[in-house]
């Protein structure tokens, strides 16, 4: 999950890392009011997860609060890169001297974490690697011992930062590996880290992505989802209990195990190429038990997208048999109701013949049995082509 910047400082903040203070505003007046209270200059920033907002014109300085009105007028509802700014950051404006760069990250393809540091900040980073890779200092982090002071200081070193900035981008360092660490964080990233006029170093900026696979640890990361981006369907699914996302083709999909459904994925996509190029239109997988009501809330999920023109539900009977899944199948359609969708079903391992026999013997008029994975995508994906 990605944070807005207002709350990776805030999450900062917590953690000790020095941060301009600021409030959010979701109107002109509300940006008026804050102005006022923090008095002088400040800066008002469209807050959406994307880059890029300055070059759009989603960050400006305010020299009062009726400027701050002005310029959060100008900024509220505008678009930025498809993102659309329903609220602003209002924070004091800064003395800035000079402009770094800093983060940690999870780096996947070392198995390990990554601290990245510049002396080169404010611009994108991508930009500064492709055409300055030397300006650009990376330091892998041994997990077991993390980032202490010491740490902190050889990465502040190894980026070439000037003498006037390593004590206080030292202490930064240290505590924003903190937030990286207690936050259970894929990224944190300050962009620009800044040299203030009067010698501190302040995180100007804040990006933070959280490990939604750590959510068990950290209910307080509820508060941080911005349930106005998450699709319908996919919160309605999430409060289910469902790990189900959303996707933007016709065919519905129902399995067993992550494995299984990142493969049938792969097969209705396919076997759809040779249907007018159907395509799956979600990820859902029920897990070890496919009880009558998890099937249930899973059809209902399904069923409820109007892009949906057949379902495929593909089980491996493992630990779950398949006639434990059949009669949650034949349960699931008595409590949805009239079901007019087809329903392509292929059971395979444990118990599959009974289970086959239990849905042969129900007679529902919405199921298709298939007995092999290849031909239900291909029957799920001509029958969603048929319904076009």
């Amino acid at each position: 999950m990605d944070l807005f910047e207002y709350q990776a400082k805030a999450l900062f903040a917590e953690h000790g890392v020095p941060v301009p203070t600021g409030k959010t505003a979701t109107t002109p007046d509300e940006a008026r009011a804050i102005a006022a209270e923090l008095g002088g200059k400040v800066v008002v920033k469209a807050q959406v997860k994307t880059g890029g907002r300055g070059k759009a014109g989603g960050v400006k300085v305010a020299d009062g609060p009726d400027d701050a009105f002005a310029k959060a007028s100008a900024i509220l509802g505008m678009d930025i890169k498809g993102h659309t700014v329903h609220s602003v950051l209002v924070e004091q404006a800064s003395n800035i001297a000079e402009e770094y760069y800093a983060s940690f990250l999870l780096d996947r393809a070392n198995r390990t974490f990554l601290a990245m540091c510049s002396r080169e900040g404010g611009m994108e980073i991508e930009e500064v690697a492709a055409t300055k890779p030397e300006a650009l200092a990376r330091i892998p982090i041994d997990p077991l011992t993390g980032v202490d002071l010491a740490k902190a200081r050889e990465i502040a070193v190894a980026a070439e930062l000037p003498e006037a900035a390593i004590d206080g981008a030292t202490e930064l360092l240290a505590k924003l590996w903190e937030v990286f660490v207690k936050a259970d964080a894929t990224l944190v990233e300050v962009n620009p880290l800044i040299l203030t006029g009067d010698g501190r170093v302040v995180a100007l900026d804040g990006k933070v992505t959280l490990d939604d696979n750590a959510d068990f640890r950290h209910p307080e990361h509820e508060a941080l989802v911005d349930i106005a981006a998450v699709d319908p369907l996919e919160q309605r699914a999430k409060e289910k209990g469902l790990n189900y996302v959303k996707l933007t083709g016709e065919i519905g999909i129902i399995g067993n195990g992550a494995g299984l459904v990142m493969s049938t994925l792969d097969v209705v996509t396919y076997a759809g190429e040779e249907f007018g190029g159907v395509r799956p239109a979600n990820f859902l997988d029920i897990g070890g038990g496919a009880s009558a009501e998890v099937m249930a809330n899973g059809l209902e999920i399904i069923l409820s997208d109007p892009s949906v023109r057949s379902v495929f539900v593909n089980i491996f009977g493992g630990i779950t048999a398949c006639d434990a899944v059949a009669n949650g199948i034949v349960k699931a359609l008595e409590m949805v109701g009239e079901v007019r969708t087809p329903l392509v079903v292929r059971l395979d391992g444990n118990n599959a013949e009974e289970g086959r026999r239990i849905l042969a013997e129900a007679n529902l008029p919405a199921v298709r049995p298939v007995d092999t994975m290849d031909g239900a995508a291909k029957l799920a994906a001509e029958l969603a082509a048929a319904a076009a």
